[in-house]
C-alpha cells in the first residue's frame, strides 16, 4: 500500500493498525484474487456472446408503456438470460419486486391443492417461511392445501439422502434448494453439489420439478444450475445480476413451459409474457447485467478479505478463508449484540450514501426477530451494493455481502474493524 493510500485511508478515519491488517492480508490474497478475476473474465464473455447471438441493439432501451405490447427490448433480454444460462427461456421483469416475489411466482405458478413441496436442505431463508406456510400467514401455500416437508442437513453439512428419499412420495410435486446459507451455519452449496442432488432425487422421481433459489450466487462459478440439472432458477436483480444498475426486479430461468406458467402466474392466464411494460428500465437491465460478472468479483474478493482478517483474530466465519466459494455472503460469529451492532454501524459509516446514519435493530416484516441492517446504498436494499445484516440472536452472527468495486468492500470491511476497536470490543494485533 502506497504512502498516498495509507494517508487517505487515514483522513477516511481508519488506524494505522487497522491500515497494517488489510495491507498484510490483502498480499497475502493475491493468487486468490487472480484467480476470481479469471472467472470473471469468462463468464464476462459468456454474457457477452449471449447479447451478440441475440443482436442486441440501441433499439431495445426504448420504453413502453400500457400494456406493452411488443416490447422487443424486453424480449430479447429474457432471450440473452436463457442463452447466458444455457436453458430454453427466461422471465425478466420489473413487475417482480423482489427474490422472494419471484420465488413464489415461481412455487405458485407450479404447485396445486393437494401437492407437496419438499427441502431437502433444511429450512429455507426467513421471508420463505410464511409464503410456504411454515410460520402461518395470509394467502401462503399452506391455505391454498399445499403442504411442505423438509430434510435437514446432516451435521456436517452433507445431504440426508436415505431421509430424502423417504420423504419422496406420490404428492411430491417440486424440490425448492436454497444455494446460500441464509441465516443458518451451514456451507452454502456448490453448483455441482447441487447437480448431485437433483440427479439422486429424479432417479426416484423422473418428473420431480427441481427450483434452485440462486440468489448470491449468479456468476461466482463459471457454471450455474441449469447446467447441472435444474428446472428453474430463481433470484433477484437487486443482488447479482443487476450489476448494481437495476434498480428494482427479479428473474426465473428454465424450461419453457414451467416459464410460461410463471408467466401467466405473474401476469394473468391467457396474457402471460405479452403483457408488461418496461416503461424505460430496458437499458439498466442490460448494462447491469453486462456489468454483473467484474461486480460479483468484487464483492467475492471482499468476503474473502472479511473471512480473512476476522478469522486471524479469533471470531469463526463461514466459509473459512481458504475454502472455494459459492455465493458472496460471508459470515462472521460475533459472539455478542454489542459487536454486531458495532460491525454494521461500519459497514454504514463507510456507505456513499446515508453514511451519517446510524442503524438500528427492528422488527424487520418476514422475519422472527429484531435484525439490523447496514446499507447506504443507490438502490434501496440493494445487497450487490456494500451491506451487512443479522437477526439479534445468539450466536450473533452478521452477514456480510457487496460492494460494487472491491476496493469499496475492503475499505467497508476495515472500517467495521475500526468500529469494533474503538468501542474496545475487538483486540487488534500490534504493529
Amino acid at each position: 500500500m502506497g504512502e498516498e493510500l495509507t494517508q487517505i485511508y487515514g483522513r477516511m478515519g481508519l488506524s494505522p493498525a487497522v491500515i497494517a491488517i488489510g495491507k498484510k492480508t490483502e498480499e497475502k490474497l493475491r493468487d486468490r484474487f487472480r484467480e476470481i478475476d479469471e472467472r470473471a473474465e469468462y463468464n464476462q464473455m459468456k454474457v457477452l456472446k449471449a447479447m451478440q447471438d441475440c443482436r442486441v441493439n440501441a433499439g431495445h432501451f426504448a420504453p413502453s408503456s400500457g400494456y406493452g405490447y411488443n416490447d422487443d427490448g424486453r424480449d430479447t433480454l429474457e432471450q440473452v438470460y436463457a442463452r447466458t444460462f444455457h436453458c430454453e427461456d427466461a422471465l425478466v421483469r420489473a413487475q417482480l419486486t423482489c427474490g422472494t416475489h419471484a420465488l413464489h411466482v415461481a412455487l405458485s405458478a407450479i404447485l396445486r391443492p393437494g401437492d407437496e413441496l419438499l427441502s431437502p436442505v433444511g429450512k429455507p431463508y426467513d421471508t420463505l417461511e410464511e409464503v410456504i406456510g411454515i410460520r402461518e400467514s395470509a394467502g401462503s401455500l399452506k391455505e391454498f392445501g399445499i403442504s411442505y416437508r423438509q430434510v435437514d442437513l446432516l451435521p456436517d453439512g452433507s445431504f440426508d439422502y436415505d431421509g430424502i428419499r423417504a420423504a419422496i412420495g406420490p404428492n411430491t410435486r417440486m424440490a425448492t434448494i436454497q444455494r446460500y446459507k441464509g441465516y443458518a451455519s451451514r456451507p452454502t452449496l456448490s453448483v455441482a453439489r447441487i447437480g448431485e442432488l437433483i440427479r439422486f432425487m429424479k432417479e426416484i422421481k423422473p418428473d420431480l420439478i427441481c427450483m434452485v433459489d440462486n440468489c448470491y450466487g449468479e456468476f461466482v462459478e463459471t457454471i450455474e444450475p441449469t447446467d447441472v440439472g435444474a428446472d428453474m432458477i430463481v433470484g433477484s436483480l437487486i443482488k447479482n445480476l443487476g450489476g448494481g444498475l437495476a434498480p428494482i426486479g427479479g428473474y426465473i430461468a428454465g424450461r419453457k413451459e414451467l416459464i410460461d406458467r410463471c408467466a401467466y402466474r405473474l401476469t394473468s392466464p391467457g396474457l402471460g409474457k405479452e403483457v408488461g411494460a418496461s416503461l424505460g428500465i430496458n437499458q439498466t437491465f442490460y448494462q447491469g447485467f453486462f456489468l454483473a460478472p467484474v461486480v460479483v468479483a468484487g464483492a467475492l474478493k471482499a468476503a474473502i478479505f472479511a473471512a480473512c482478517i476476522f478469522e486471524e483474530l479469533g471470531f469463526p466465519v463461514l466459509p473459512d478463508g481458504t475454502v472455494s466459494r459459492h455465493d458472496i455472503i460471508q459470515a462472521v460469529e460475533l459472539q455478542s449484540p454489542e459487536r454486531l451492532i458495532a460491525f454494521c454501524e461500519g459497514i454504514q459509516a463507510a456507505a456513499p450514501v446515508d453514511s451519517y446514519v446510524r442503524p438500528e435493530p427492528w422488527a424487520m416484516p418476514g422475519y422472527d426477530s429484531d435484525v439490523i441492517m447496514a446499507a447506504g446504498a443507490f438502490v434501496q436494499g440493494s445487497s450487490i451494493e456494500l451491506s451487512a445484516d443479522g437477526p439479534l440472536r445468539p450466536p450473533y452472527t452478521v452477514f456480510f455481502q457487496g460492494g460494487l468495486t472491491w476496493y469499496h468492500g475492503k475499505f467497508g470491511i476495515l472500517t467495521a474493524l475500526q468500529k469494533m476497536s474503538e468501542k474496545g470490543l475487538v483486540t487488534l494485533p500490534e504493529t
